[in-house]
């Protein structure tokens, strides 16, 4: 692995990547990088739009080209969309260029945290419970695949489990 001091942060939508990676990020003295919001600044659209006009097939190839290109930073606290380790390239660039850490949270949790978020297109159908669930099932083990430290995330405050999670990176010899 190339010896870079970047952190990505993967994990389903509401299991907190941009909160805590803000939090990590402060912690550590990292720059913070929100990957969706640098597509939405990049684009000068919303990311439901992106889904509107290109699909998910276009939002996913733009995601890619981030991630290959903010993979080469240093010193960088990604948190990427929840998507972004369905393409085997993308997965492969955060694990060869940082440490990647699933941010896992269960089904309930996710659920609370995105039940009125109207930015997230994947879950804006009739039964989101029930898309969050597919998406769970499905993703998990390209997460688990992906990840060098799972961590829970549960109910605790950012920057507490963002202290939890230094310790364990210190613990593992993954950090500095």
């Amino acid at each position: 692995m190339t010896q870079r001091h970047n952190i990505f942060l993967i994990g389903m939508p509401g299991a907190g990547k941009s909160t805590l990676g803000k939090a990590l990020a402060n912690r550590l003295g990292l720059s913070f990088i929100d990957a969706d919001q640098e597509i939405v600044s990049r684009t000068g659209v919303s990311i439901a739009t992106i889904f509107e006009i290109e699909g998910e097939t276009g939002f996913r190839a733009r995601e890619v080209q981030l991630i290959a290109e903010l993979v080469t930073a240093n010193s960088t606290i990604l948190a990427t969309g929840g998507g972004a380790i369905l393409a085997s390239e993308s997965r492969k660039l955060m694990r060869d260029n940082g440490i990647v850490i699933y941010l896992r949270a269960d089904l309930g949790d996710l659920s609370a945290r995105t039940l009125r978020d109207t930015k997230r297109p994947l879950l804006q159908g009739a039964n989101p419970i029930i898309v969050l669930r597919a998406l769970l099932d499905f993703r998990e083990p390209l997460y688990n695949e992906t990840a060098h430290l799972v961590i829970d995330t549960g109910r605790l405050h950012a920057t507490k489990l963002a202290d939890q999670i230094i310790e364990r990176l210190e613990q593992s010899g993954l950090w500095p």
